[in-house]
């Protein structure tokens, strides 16, 4: 499938600090308020980046074209999933949301559109939402690492539960080693050890 549904992605180089504010969010619990969980792009700003990015362009041309099919033929789960991946791409998440929920009401055993329903609703901070539309591709799927990649990305930056999120990954690495989500698995995987040892000695950066 064309779209790239992994948090990562936004994460970018940054994880590991992300992880290092999640992990410094938690333990400020203990000493006082915690700041509240956010996706990992405005987490990514939030550690220190401020690299101004601007949402990709929407093809208004392939948009028309498919909403024209949908509107002469309205059970078209190609054409929707297609129009969903669209606004997807150019980060429309509402609009995504809308079509990627129509081709599930067509097609609910659509895994990929399932789970990219999933991430569309954690990149509006429907952190819930998400996490059950994952466990929906996983009682059809158990084994789609997709799925697991990113419902450990949510966990750890919408729940802040780092060791969950470590048990999805590590789920991934085990079931496809050498896949993009196998090896991004392991980088999360590296990165929430290298936070950790931050963390407990001083090298991390906490959130403010």
């Amino acid at each position: 499938m064309k779209i790239e549904s992994a948090v990562f992605a936004v994460a970018g180089m940054c994880f590991g600090i992300i992880l290092g504010w999640v992990i410094g969010s938690q333990q400020a619990r203990s000493g006082g308020a915690a700041p509240a969980a956010v996706p990992a792009a405005q987490s990514a700003n939030q550690t220190g980046d401020t690299t101004q990015r601007q949402a990709p362009p929407l093809d208004e041309a392939k948009v028309q074209s498919l909403t024209t099919i949908l509107t002469s033929d309205p059970n078209n789960a190609s054409a929707a999933l297609q129009l969903a991946n669209t606004y997807f791409d150019a980060e429309r998440w509402d609009d995504a949301i809308t079509w990627y929920e129509r081709t599930v009401k067509l097609e609910p055993r659509n895994v990929d559109a399932n789970t990219d329903l999933g991430v569309s609703y954690y990149y509006l901070n429907r952190t819930d939402e998400a996490l059950a539309t994952f466990e929906r591709s996983l009682a059809i799927d158990p084994k789609h690492t997709k799925t697991l990649l990113n419902k450990g990305i949510v966990l750890a930056f919408g729940k802040e539960d780092l060791k969950s999120a470590a048990d999805e990954w590590k789920k991934v690495v085990d079931l496809a080693p050498e896949s993009p989500e196998g090896q991004a698995a392991r980088r999360a995987l590296e990165g929430v050890a290298a936070a950790a040892h931050n963390s407990t000695t001083g090298g991390a950066a906490g959130g403010q």
